[in-house]
């Protein structure tokens, strides 16, 4: 009785439009204030405010005061999943509303960050790349990185030190491609990487990373990813036939 009601509580607080859409913007990973939450979904600062108190009194947000400012962010990785296992499940089960796809649409399914790793198409791309050269083993269960995969993200740049008890490498399913991105401290080392060397740059107010140019010829160099004319990223085994991602 007590697994239901705390399952209807959370269900109540996620269900709400306003507060889906600030937890939707705080999936790109960043702490946002209630102003710029206001300004997402739609609502006054002080409707804000309330949404906002109800989801940090679930812990399924944390807050940070900083001066005279209040920086909310989701509250853990497990949170993440569960957000994001709903927008898979939406996806693939929903009947899809009809509606044309914008160019924000597009600039997410192309690469966008998934809490803190690295989801779309690009992040797609990577663990097959990653997976295609031996470096990371990945099923439905869960995912391990090889010792070739220790060297290669170690020389990458990549800090494979455990600093929490969180799952090591997972693979999660991403709800526009349908298919597994790396999750985990990798997947967040990866993206933080990405990051460092400017080869994506984040987007103001949305998930959506920008790939640049220096990204898209390091993409080449390090994992064999070719992005084509229509902006779709691809992949080429060394040994063996070109893989379109």
């Amino acid at each position: 009785m007590v697994a239901a009601a705390n399952l209807v509580e959370v269900a109540a607080l996620v269900g709400d439009t306003a507060r889906a859409t600030m937890l939707n913007a705080l999936m790109g990973g960043q702490s946002l204030t209630a102003t710029e939450l206001a300004y997402c979904a739609n609502v006054s600062r002080s409707t804000a405010s309330s949404h906002l108190s109800k989801l940090v009194a679930a812990k399924l947000l944390t807050v940070t005061r900083q001066r005279r400012f209040s920086y909310y962010r989701i509250a853990s990785p497990l949170v993440a999943t569960m957000l994001e296992s709903i927008k898979v499940v939406a996806a693939i089960e929903v009947p899809p509303r009809h509606q044309a796809r914008s160019a924000h649409d597009d600039a997410v399914r192309f690469a966008r960050s998934c809490y803190d790793h690295l989801a779309g198409q690009v992040g797609v791309a990577v663990t097959d790349a990653l997976v295609a050269m031996g470096h990371i083993v990945l099923t439905d269960e869960g995912g391990e990185v090889t010792s070739s995969g220790e060297r290669f993200l170690s020389a990458f740049g990549v800090d494979l030190r455990p600093r929490t008890r969180r799952i090591f490498c997972q693979p999660c399913l991403d709800w526009t491609e349908r298919r597994y991105h790396i999750k985990g401290l990798i997947g967040a080392g990866i993206l933080h990487r990405l990051l460092e060397l400017g080869w994506l740059k984040r987007v103001s107010g949305s998930r959506a990373l920008r790939l640049t140019s220096s990204g898209r010829t390091g993409l080449s160099e390090i994992f064999d990813i070719e992005i084509n004319d229509e902006g779709m990223p691809s992949g080429r085994l060394c040994d063996g036939p070109r893989l379109t991602v």
